[in-house]
Parts: C-alpha cells; sequence; structure tokens
C-alpha cells in the first residue's frame, strides 16, 4: 500500500502512523521527493484501511498490488507530467520531440543542429558526451568539456537538453548542463547510478534494457522514484530477439502497455528500436498511434559522416518531413 501524507504533518503524527502500520506487520519506508512524502507498506495480511485512514496527517491511502508501488499507476488517477520550465512540458496530451545526433562532436555540428531544431520548433536536444561503445577504438565521446558548449549554445535558442549519464561520479558534473539524465540501454538495472539518480532534482529518462522485460523497466523506475526523485519517464527503445534484419526489434506493445501500467510518460527511440535509417520514420509514427506521449531520435546535417550510429541517423531534411508528419499523427490520434 501507499499512504501519502499531509503537507502539515507532524513529527509525532507521522510516528504515530509508522507504529500502527508496523503493528500490522507491515514493513514501511519512507519516501520523500519533491513532490510529497509518501509510506510505503510491505505486508501479506488483510485488514481494513479505515484502521488507518481516521489517522491525523494521512492525505490518502492506495492499495497497490503489484510489486513497483509508487510508478504503479493503481494508486494514482492523474498522469505525471515534466516541466522542464519555459513552457516544456512532457507527459499525457502533448508529444515531446526530441532530437539531435548521437554524440556532440563539435561546436559548428552543435549549432546547425540547434538550428534546424529552433526552425521546426523543437524544443529538446539529444546527444551524447560519454558513449558506451561496443569497441574501445570508437569515439567515445567529448566529456563535460563537449556538454558545457553544448549547454552555452543551447541556453541561448532556448533548447533543453537530455544526455546519458554512465556513472555516479558523472553526476555532479553533468548536473548544471542537462536538464534531463538519460540512463541508457546498458544501465538499466545499474541500481547504484539508479539510487543516485533519485537524489537529484532533475528528469531522468530510463531506456529499457537490451534484453530487459516490461516489470524491469517498472522495477528501475521505482529504484529512482523511492531514492526521493518523481520527475521519471520510461522509454522503449527496441529490445534484442533473434531477429537479424534490424538492429533492434522496437516493442510497440511496449507502449500501449506501460501506459496501462504506470503514470509516468512513455517515450519511444525509433532510431535504436530499428537501426536503419529508412525505417525510423514509419516505426516512429507507428509509437505516436500506439500513445507514445514522445519520440527521441537521431538527426545529423551529414549522417555519413557522423562520428557514430549515422547507419541509424536522418539528415536534416528528413528529420523536418518526420517531425511535420509526427504532429499531424498525433493529431490524427487525437481525433480517436
Amino acid at each position: 500500500m501507499i499512504i501519502q501524507l499531509k503537507p502539515s504533518v507532524t513529527p509525532a503524527e507521522k510516528e504515530n502512523i509508522l507504529q500502527r502500520i508496523k503493528s500490522l506487520d507491515y514493513k514501511t519506508t519512507q519516501v520523500t521527493t519533491q513532490k510529497g512524502t509518501y509510506i510505503v507498506g510491505i505486508g501479506k495480511k488483510e485488514f481494513d484501511v479505515r484502521q488507518l485512514g481516521h489517522m491525523s496527517g494521512i492525505a490518502d491511502i492506495h492499495r497497490v498490488s503489484d510489486e513497483y508501488k509508487l510508478v504503479s499507476r493503481k494508486w494514482k488517477v492523474n498522469r505525471s507530467h515534466i516541466d522542464l520550465g519555459d513552457e516544456v512540458i512532457v507527459g499525457e496530451g502533448t508529444l515531446s520531440i526530441m532530437a539531435g545526433p548521437c554524440s556532440i562532436e563539435n561546436e559548428e555540428q552543435v549549432q546547425q543542429t540547434i538550428n534546424h531544431l529552433v526552425s521546426n520548433n523543437v524544443r529538446i536536444m539529444r546527444g551524447g558526451v560519454f558513449k558506451p561503445r561496443s569497441s574501445p577504438y570508437a569515439f567515445r565521446g567529448m566529456g563535460v568539456d563537449g556538454l558545457m558548449m553544448w549547454h552555452n549554445s543551447a541556453r541561448k535558442s532556448g533548447i533543453k537538453i537530455i544526455s546519458e549519464v554512465m556513472q555516479v561520479s558523472q553526476i555532479e558534473a553533468m548536473y548544471d548542463f542537462v536538464d534531463i539524465f538519460q540512463v541508457g540501454a546498458r544501465n538499466t538495472q545499474n541500481f547504484n547510478l539508479l539510487d543516485e539518480l533519485g537524489r537529484v532534482d532533475k528528469p531522468v529518462m530510463i531506456k529499457r534494457g537490451i534484453s530487459g522485460t516490461i516489470d524491469e523497466l517498472l522495477h528501475s523506475a521505482e529504484y529512482v522514484f523511492s531514492a526521493g526523485n518523481e520527475k521519471l519517464m520510461l522509454c522503449e527503445r527496441g529490445i534484442r530477439t533473434y531477429e537479424k534484419a534490424s538492429r533492434n526489434t522496437l516493442d510497440i506493445n511496449a507502449i500501449p502497455i506501460l501506459k496501462e501500467k504506470t503514470h509516468l510518460p512513455v517515450i519511444a527511440d525509433p532510431s535504436h528500436g530499428i537501426g536503419i535509417r529508412e525505417y525510423v520514420e514509419p516505426i516512429a509514427l507507428a509509437a505516436v498511434m500506439a500513445g507514445a506521449d514522445g519520440i527521441i531520435y537521431e538527426t545529423h546535417q551529414k549522417p555519413e559522416e557522423a562520428a557514430s550510429d549515422g547507419q541509424q541517423t536522418l539528415n536534416f531534411e528528413e528529420s523536418e518531413q518526420l517531425i511535420t508528419k509526427l504532429r499531424k499523427t498525433f493529431e490524427l490520434r487525437a481525433r480517436f
């Protein structure tokens, strides 16, 4: 169960609530986030919630049977929205478009991409400064210096930044220069990293693991929420299957399933989901029709010259066409 405490709850009231829950043979965990204070109760004994509901300091009580409690939709009537400031909001009722190169390479590339996004009214730019690569000899990013350069250019144009954090030691250095921390597929079950991201007041997008299940993705999000950070979104980016015709298999099924299971925004990544440039557009449009709250994809002025993932990266003309079609598809979905 989840017990929401009133903002005005006193220490004495909270202690009385904790002792009453423990008397029911429930293990308690206190969670304080940017938006509220909760007590998560874990136990098997059936009881009448009215035994607790009358206690002072309690705002509401919810029964949640899922193992992941706080990210479950079973206790939250309204879906979560993430406000990035400057009227940039991610969540139900909006279609967030996040686009940019796989890797941040240089200042000219950054400015070209920003100009492309601004001309198409896209407010969030993706890009990697720390790149997890299969080969140790491949380009592995510009690091914090590249992020600072990118941040300076983006801020001048009102562009928000989403970038991947790979380890705990990078969080502090990146904090002032990103608007969304991205947890990549390889780190979805890096629980030390997830715990630390739960202690920061910045949105976090968690990508599904390479061979991860939907429930495993939700458990990863629970780590961040339970550590104190409610500003979460989930990303379906394709899973590894036996199919060799594409880089991964984008699980379109996961989008409506996640929308049913969780109150968190759901984003789709067609670039990594299929890994082949000419198929990114139809997969992205399918994801929108399936209910995605946003699309994150890769674009570069000259994909054939990109430092990484050029084979799945759209050029600016293709990107502009996709943006137009994404918005039209979202309008079509809204009619149903």
